[in-house]
């Protein structure tokens, strides 16, 4: 599957500096379109483009002539040498374009595809507002880190990337159920991963007895084995989401603390009690 049958938009023009205030005489169009790949249609929508100078300013940057945003894009400028950039989502490509009286038509062909991304738990369905990814350039840079490409993508989105390898991290809650993978993004198709989490949501509750109605007036902390603090809350009835493993909840009520282990089991929705005659 493409994205080029997907869309279908004209460009709109924004210009980021007035082109015929640009020194030369005459203005001629210049029509730009883009492919996902080279046997692809046009993209027809969900472009943006820009237009830069070829030479740096005194601050040591590309001066922006001109924006567009949509499909094919034309603009009428000067003659001269032009860096186009073409941006599909987070796929992109920069080509230098000659203009000259006779106009020019170009096409960038971006050599990208797509990234749609989703998780379960124990092969049960995760609520998708508890489920984000965030998506990294696979390699590491000189301090050990990735740069990142997107954050808080959310469950089923298509994300638009040049063909290659990304490093992606899936989180399940806010706190410490996360998992990673490495996955390859080909030109011109769609890559569907599922990721598999070892976590389920927990629930915390005082109570004066087994299945009663929670205690006001708490304070909640959650541990690990190790002794880490996690979690911590003043909710009367908190809800999180753990990985799979082994805890201790603590939950304080005026001058009275309350402890009591439990252990977390993948896709396991668990309420876990605290008992007031403790």
């Amino acid at each position: 599957m493409t994205f080029a049958t997907v869309f279908g938009a004209s460009a709109q023009n924004l210009s980021a500096e007035d082109p015929s205030s640009i020194p030369g005489i005459g203005n001629y169009p210049l029509e730009l379109s883009a492919r996902m790949t080279q046997e692809s249609a046009p993209i027809s929508r969900g472009m943006v483009w820009r237009v830069f100078r070829e030479r740096e300013d005194a601050d040591g940057k590309l001066p922006l002539l001109a924006t567009a945003k949509g499909g094919t894009a034309k603009f009428e400028l000067p003659a001269g040498t032009y860096l186009v950039h073409a941006a599909f989502g987070r796929a992109g490509a920069t080509k230098r374009v000659s203009l000259g009286s006779d106009g020019s038509s170009e096409e960038i062909v971006l050599q990208a595809g797509g990234l749609e991304l989703n998780a379960t738990a124990a092969e049960s369905e995760i609520a998708p507002r508890n489920l984000r990814f965030s998506v990294f350039e696979l390699e590491l840079d000189d301090e050990g880190e990735r740069k990142l490409i997107s954050r808080n993508v959310k469950p089923g989105k298509v994300i638009r990337l040049n063909a290659g390898t990304y490093h992606v991290l899936s989180r399940y809650g806010n706190i410490n159920a996360t998992v990673r993978a490495d996955l390859e993004v080909k030109a011109g198709e769609i890559t569907r991963a599922v990721l598999q989490h070892r976590g389920a949501p927990i629930s915390l509750r005082l109570v004066s007895q087994s299945g009663g109605d929670p205690i006001a007036n708490t304070a909640w902390t959650v541990l690990t084995e190790d002794g880490e603090e996690v979690f911590s809350s003043n909710s009367v009835a908190p809800s999180l989401v753990l990985a799979e493993g082994g805890y201790e909840a603590t939950v304080r009520n005026g001058e009275k603390t309350y402890r009591q282990p439990f252990n977390v089991r993948p896709g396991q929705r668990q309420r876990v009690e605290l008992l007031l005659a403790q």
